[in-house]
This record gives C-alpha cells, sequence and structure tokens, in this order.
C-alpha cells in the first residue's frame, strides 16, 4: 500500500478485483507472506496494443452501467486489462481519465424513475418475459402488458425497454412501468434482431412522425440564438436553414416542421415576444389562447390585477 501510494483497503478491494477477474493470485499467511501471483501466468489480452488500453482505462464507470448492475464487471476488466501494461501506460491512462469524462444525460431535468430496471435487465440477459403494468398518460392510469424483452436502450439519461408483444418490436419508457414481474419460461430471440440497427430506424421514423406540421414564424436575434434550446438541435438548424435574410432590426423568417398545433404552441411559448407566428393560423390562434391564459392567470393572482393589467398594456 505504502509503494503504490493508497490505502490498505484500496489494495485489498483490488486484490479482490483481479481474483474476480480470473487473475490467479494467491495470499500466503505469516511473516514474510503477502499476495503472490501464480508464476508463468500471463493475460489473454496479447493482442491489445497499448492505445486501445489506454482508452478501456480512460474509461469510468457510468451510471448506467451501474443500474445495470455492471458496475463490479467494469471494475474487473479494468484491473484485468491494468495487469498487462506497464507502469509508464498506466500512468497515462490516469492522467487521460483526469482530463476527459463522460456525462451523457442533459442540464436541469431530474432522473427517471427506474425501479424496475433491475428485473428488466434479468429478463434481457435471461430472455424471460414479463408481466408489468405500464403508465399511457399524465393522469397515471396503467394497461397490463405481457412483454418478450429484446434490450434496453440509454437515450439522452432516458431508458427504454425494446420489447416485442404479439410478434410486433415496439418502445417502453422504463420509468412507465408499475411492478415488472418475471414470467417462467424463455422465449426466443427473433432471428437476426438487431438491437442498433432496429433503434435507429425506429429513431428516424419517430422523428420523421413529429414533424407533421409545417410554421412559418419570424424570430428575433434573441429567439434565432435560442431556438436549439426551445425546439432542438435538428429543428433548428433546419428552421435557420431555411431562415431568410435579417430585416433592419434583425428578424428573420424562417420555417421549420413541428407537431400538431396545440404542442407546437406550447413549444413556442417559450420564445414570448421573440417570436410571431405567421402560419397557420391553427398555431396562430393556440399561441394567442395560450398567452391569453397565461395572463389571466397572473391577474388573478392577489394584489396583482392592477399592476398586470398595466403592464400587459
Amino acid at each position: 500500500a505504502r509503494a503504490l501510494g493508497v490505502s490498505e483497503r484500496t489494495a485489498h478491494r483490488d486484490v479482490a478485483a483481479l481474483r474476480a477477474a480470473g487473475v490467479p493470485i494467491w495470499s500466503e499467511p505469516g511473516r514474510g507472506g503477502g499476495v503472490r501471483l501464480l508464476d508463468g501466468w500471463r493475460s489473454q489480452l496479447d493482442g491489445l496494443t497499448s492505445r486501445e488500453a489506454v482508452a478501456l482505462l480512460t474509461l469510468t464507470v457510468p451510471r448506467a452501467l451501474t443500474a445495470l448492475g455492471l458496475d463490479g464487471a467494469v471494475a474487473a476488466a479494468h484491473a484485468k486489462v491494468a495487469a498487462t501494461l506497464p507502469q509508464e501506460l498506466r500512468e497515462r491512462a490516469g492522467a487521460l481519465a483526469q482530463r476527459f469524462h463522460l456525462d451523457a444525460p442533459g442540464w436541469f431535468r431530474a432522473e427517471d424513475d427506474t425501479a424496475d430496471l433491475a428485473v428488466l435487465t434479468r429478463a434481457v440477459w435471461e430472455q424471460r418475459p414479463v408481466r408489468l403494468g405500464y403508465g399511457r398518460g399524465p393522469r397515471g392510469e396503467t394497461v397490463e402488458r405481457t412483454l418478450e424483452p429484446l434490450g434496453l436502450v440509454l437515450k439522452a439519461g432516458v431508458w427504454y425497454l425494446v420489447a416485442s408483444s404479439q410478434g410486433r418490436a415496439r418502445t417502453y419508457r422504463v420509468a412507465r412501468a408499475r411492478g415488472a414481474e418475471l414470467l417462467p419460461g424463455r422465449f426466443e430471440r427473433p432471428a437476426g434482431f438487431d438491437l442498433a440497427a432496429w433503434w435507429s430506424a425506429s429513431s428516424t421514423e419517430f422523428e420523421r412522425s413529429l414533424g407533421r406540421l409545417t410554421v412559418t414564424a419570424r424570430l428575433s436575434p434573441r429567439g434565432v440564438r435560442a431556438l436549439p434550446s426551445v425546439l432542438g438541435e435538428q429543428v433548428a438548424a433546419q428552421a435557420l436553414s431555411n431562415a431568410g435574410e435579417p430585416d433592419a432590426a434583425g428578424w428573420r423568417t424562417t420555417r421549420f416542421a413541428l407537431e400538431d398545433p396545440a404542442v407546437a404552441a406550447g413549444r413556442l411559448l417559450a420564445l414570448g415576444a421573440d417570436v410571431v407566428v405567421e402560419g397557420p393560423l391553427r398555431v396562430r390562434d393556440e399561441l394567442a389562447d395560450l398567452a391569453r391564459r397565461v395572463l389571466e392567470a397572473h391577474t388573478r393572482l392577489p394584489g396583482g390585477g392592477l399592476v398586470a393589467a398595466t403592464r400587459s398594456e
């Protein structure tokens, strides 16, 4: 412990991780004893280049793997890879880990409740069907589903279950699951099913289905800057590519695709007075009605009627 500059507890933990990784080490008790590596043993990672090994050791254990119960496996893999590296490369890997860190979830959003993730993970590994209640809407109503879990996907900090129901694969948000229960027996995965390819195709189709309504709007310079945070990078990029030249005040007219009028109005309201919707008329009406209801709600606050009305004028 003194030679490595760590605590004795850390040394014991690393020895345990090496054993768990399959490294043949043994303890010799008594004076002059210690922990020894079996003579002549070599790892099976001889084909791993130093650059590849450093890249693996640079990766920390993200919360995603912890949620899947794989944090211990990653720690053991790190120990096994580290055992093959000379001291110089181990130090380089440690230095890189202090300079680069991956934190995928977005800002200002609480993590989903994933109480059923452990059960769903086991179902995916063991190809076991599950029964669960699944929330369908904001009122919390649930329906019971019997599913064959095919995989789990982490997208922007949100867990999704890809599962087959009646021979068709669908996506389910894990946070909406209520009491997942493993069922007896095993199911056969569809031949040739590729989770990454299926997710890519499904995501593309989902994004395409959302953009069914073309909105024409004028944006102030501040509205243009805020657009990516309000509508997302993809929609903002589409809007900027369609934008005309700024007028004397810097306002630009553009077009972009959004969902139905009510959803579009709700998202555009975040831009406040920095957006003027020119069409469709349904979106203008929805946005004006939404703004009117917000104003009315605030003018009804105690002591706010006259002041709010004056400010609105």
